[in-house]
């Protein structure tokens, strides 16, 4: 299968805290239209799912922390909290059967920077599975250890240029949380 047509699903939920709104979330995934053959309804069960996971996430573990701000900023007279999340989706490469995006989380929590992870997924179209990210590298390789390298390598030039602030035990954190799950592939590459 080399065409697929999607569209975007997008769901929106507020939650409040005394009638105030103290957290809104919004999802934004891909849906293969129509969902017709295995893959596309794969595809389709897949970012539904991973949608009602992250408003699950927001309910459970950032709505306690955006009530618990309200009452401190009540109790304090300070302006009331107004916590964002959203999840949404960017098509990073569709191209020889292989179709590739990431999800990006945003969270605005209150003043400062956006907590933003990224999830990238490259699923082969024929088949109807996610790619594994060794498949693009010769067998036998220390690709692994060469994407790290890389990734340590893009990361520090990024600290340099005044791009990214990473935190001061990263290369460790980049060692044990490397996922070979998790990539996308665009026009430049992986």
């Amino acid at each position: 299968m080399e065409e697929m047509r999607i569209v975007p699903y997008a769901a929106e939920r507020e939650w409040t805290a005394e009638g105030i709104p103290v957290l809104s979330a919004l999802v934004t995934v891909p849906v293969p239209e129509p969902a017709a053959g295995r893959t596309e309804r794969r595809i389709k069960r897949y970012y539904q799912m991973q949608a009602r996971a992250y408003l699950r996430y927001c309910q459970s573990l950032l709505l306690p922390q955006a009530v618990a701000e309200y009452h401190a900023a009540l109790a304090a007279s300070a302006p009331l909290p107004s916590w964002r999340a959203e999840l949404r989706f960017v098509e990073t490469w569709r191209e020889g059967g292989l179709w590739s995006l990431y999800t990006e989380s945003r969270e605005v929590t209150g003043p400062g920077p956006a907590l933003v992870t990224r999830r990238g997924d490259t699923w082969d179209l024929a088949e109807g599975y996610p790619v594994p990210l060794q498949s693009f590298f010769p067998g036998g390789n220390a690709w692994k250890k060469r994407l790290i390298e890389y990734a340590a390598a893009e990361m520090e030039r990024r600290e340099r240029a005044g791009v990214s602030r990473w935190h001061e035990d990263w290369r460790r954190r980049l060692r044990r949380k490397f996922n070979p799950q998790n990539f996308y592939l665009t026009a430049d590459g992986l």
